[in-house]
């Protein structure tokens, strides 16, 4: 495990798709859509999320990878490794042994399996026969810490005499409080199912899947068994996920469990969203991410089993996000304190916490409500989030990232370890470069889905496709400039399908920021868009978001999609106390913000936008790839000295968001004066 990680990996082979082996049974998403999954789907190089994606591949996996090394991950799979080979081994007793010295956080384990994800993603887009053997050379480090009925956890097995400080002194006592051991299996498994799509491969699923039966065995209501439930939840949506590939549903079942009895057990708080059962609750509470990782699991619990009651709660619960807790970033988690949401309507931007692993469960809650329900707001929200929310967290380039994502930074209130608020190489808490690490490669997913004889077209991203409609091969073309223009030729390049229904969905941007009240256009007219095929106006009809066209689809046939892109002013709902008197500038499914870099010679906290503002959207070039800015109309107060202010004209420079901060530490704001009175609040 010594060798160049960063060397090692680079030089993958041409583009080109892995044939995947069968496995056993698998049984039904059971959601009434299915999506289509990212062995499906090529994104094409240099695209904006071909860029994305190639960032990961080519920087972000790589320097996960190395971290492993460095910072004693994969050593610590080789310490347990040892423990079992020679139990009660004279180091036990020595420091040199004692895992709370070295092991930073009970965790730690899961930083090798989401990077091992995320390079599976890579590994099925650009084979790569060095990078796989290097994987399975982690999984033989991986699989020989495994205890021999399967449990496997290294903050434990290390040292049993000594574990680590949060892990308790025997399986599963502390489960509920700090020990992760749930939370490393739902982050194994989810590897291991991404690594088993990939490849083909078992390997790694045969250690997850013994972990599970050790699990299912240990933890659960009846005598003999650890009647506990995730302290830090995922567990519930990777077993859901574990069953639909495998099959067993004995994986359903302990995921049921682990949701049935929240509330029911020793620990009852907000924080874990523990204070009642879940299908009593009704709004987003308590740590972000422990929170969209449960909802996630609430949704895959409700289509699996058809649990009517986990669906009219999930139901309750996002429509309490959207409507009340959402950022127009599509970020959430308003407080530092417990990285929670806070109350309805309680969205400050300065203090704004929204950890980059929040926006990312909130991707996975709304792609799972649109695959229950068929409406396309809650993709229209997974944009939002996508575009905003999560890219915010990493680098264009890859290697630098935020943990929270506030939509306003002084260049004093210190939101990281270090004190700054610049990006930053990596965290001690690693859960967010992990994190992105394992998710940007597997965008491909969220692309398209199917329903019988219909494919929905949910995102626009070029790319090739081949897709499953009724049990045939319908392949697609994408091709567009999207985000930047709204531009989208989607063309056929074979279909045995022959009839089916084309639902493309029409962006909810185009009317509205999001699905509710809680923010609101206030300048121009409601966009309209144009779908046209083979150069003609369709006769499609309207269905929850979607133009839906029917017809016997030949190879050739194009449809042209265009959005309308005006750069649009928002405001918030006037119970968003943070946001009075003050406005949002957005295109398309891009929020922009001011940065100081831009503004070198003001404060920009001092920026007031005018009241009926002009913009002017520019191309650019500069290093950050953003290929338009906007320009606005405004004014800057100045002070002129003895206790005088006067304003003067002002042309204001916008970048999109998810762009700042990538020329060092200073000055941003997304939610602009209008009114002056609100200047300095």
């Amino acid at each position: 495990m010594k060798q160049n990680i960063i060397d090692m990996l680079k030089g993958f082979l041409p583009f080109c798709l892995v044939t995947l082996l069968p496995f056993g049974a698998a049984a039904q998403s059971g959601y009434p859509i299915t999506q289509v999954p990212f062995t499906a789907v090529k994104v094409t190089p240099g695209t904006f999320w071909g860029d994305r994606i190639k960032a990961a591949r080519e920087v972000t996996i790589p320097l996960a990878f190395s971290k492993c090394e460095s910072e004693h991950r994969y050593k610590n799979f080789e310490m347990a490794a040892y423990t079992l080979q020679h139990p009660g081994h004279a180091g036990l007793e020595t420091a040199a042994w004692d895992v709370s010295k070295f092991m930073g956080f009970s965790f730690d384990d899961t930083d090798v399996y989401k990077t091992i994800e995320g390079a599976s993603y890579v590994l099925q887009t650009f084979p790569d026969e060095q990078l796989k053997q290097y994987i399975d050379s982690v999984l033989d480090v991986v699989g020989a810490a495994q205890e021999p009925d399967g449990y496997l956890y290294t903050a434990r097995t290390i040292n049993p005499r000594h574990p680590h400080g949060w892990s308790g002194q025997k399986r599963w006592e502390v489960e509920e409080i700090l020990s992760h051991e749930l939370y490393n299996l739902g982050h194994m498994v989810d590897a291991a199912c991404a690594h088993y799509q990939a490849t083909g491969s078992d390997k790694f699923l045969n250690i997850a899947k013994r972990y599970a039966d050790c699990v299912i065995r240990e933890v659960g209501p009846n005598p003999g068994q650890a009647c506990v439930v995730p302290g830090h939840q995922i567990a519930e949506m990777a077993l859901a996920r574990l069953y639909v590939l495998t099959g067993e549903r004995k994986y359903l079942d302990e995921a049921k469990f682990l949701l049935d009895y929240r509330g029911k057990t020793a620990r009852h708080d907000i924080y874990s969203q523990s204070d009642k059962p879940v299908v009593e609750q009704t709004e987003a509470w308590g740590h972000a991410v422990r929170a969209g990782y449960m909802y996630a699991g609430m949704a895959d619990v409700a289509a699996l089993t058809g649990d009517s009651a986990y669906i009219k709660a999930i139901d309750k619960i996002s429509e309490n996000i959207i409507s009340r807790k959402y950022y127009i970033t599509g970020g959430v988690g308003a407080r530092h304190e417990g990285e929670a949401f806070g109350a309805d309507y309680e969205l400050p931007n300065l203090t704004a916490y929204n950890e980059t692993c929040a926006a990312i469960s909130m991707v996975y809650l709304f792609h799972r409500m649109f695959l229950l329900h068929g409406d396309s707001k809650y993709i229209d929200c997974m944009e939002r989030t996508l575009y905003n929310g999560v890219i915010s967290g990493m680098s264009v380039d890859g290697g630098r990232f935020f943990y929270p994502n506030p939509l306003s930074a002084n260049g004093s209130y210190m939101f990281n370890a270090d004190n700054t608020n610049t990006r930053q190489p990596w965290f001690g808490c690693a859960c967010c470069p992990s994190n992105l690490c394992r998710f940007i490669p597997s965008f491909p997913g969220y692309m398209y889905a199917v329903k019988d004889r219909r494919l929905y077209v949910n995102l626009f991203a070029g790319n090739t496709a081949t897709i499953q409609v009724g049990g045939k091969d319908v392949e697609l073309e994408q091709t567009t400039n999207y985000p930047w223009d709204g531009d989208v030729t989607i063309r056929v390049l074979k279909n045995k399908a022959k009839e089916f229904d084309m639902a493309i969905r029409l962006p909810g941007w185009l009317k509205e920021p999001v699905p509710s009240d809680l923010y609101r256009y206030v300048n121009g007219e409601d966009g309209v868009a144009e779908v046209l095929v083979n150069g003609e106006k369709t006769d499609g009809r309207m269905e929850q978001g979607y133009m839906v066209i029917s017809r016997k689809w030949k190879k050739g046939d194009v449809i042209t999609l265009r959005l309308p892109m005006a750069v649009r002013t928002v405001e918030a709902n006037q119970r968003v106390a943070a946001d009075r008197g003050r406005q949002a500038v957005v295109r398309g499914p891009l929020v922009y913000c001011v940065e100081g870099a831009d503004h070198p010679d003001i404060n920009i906290f001092r920026l007031i936008l005018s009241g009926y503002p002009q913009y002017e959207v520019e191309e650019s070039l500069d290093p950050v790839n953003v290929k338009r800015v906007i320009y606005a109309n405004g004014q800057v107060l100045d002070y002129t000295g003895g206790g005088k202010h006067q304003l003067r004209d002002y042309h204001i420079r916008l970048i999109p968001y998810y762009a700042w901060n990538h020329r060092g530490a200073g000055t941003m704001d997304v939610w602009l004066t209008h009114d002056i009175t609100a200047l300095g609040r």
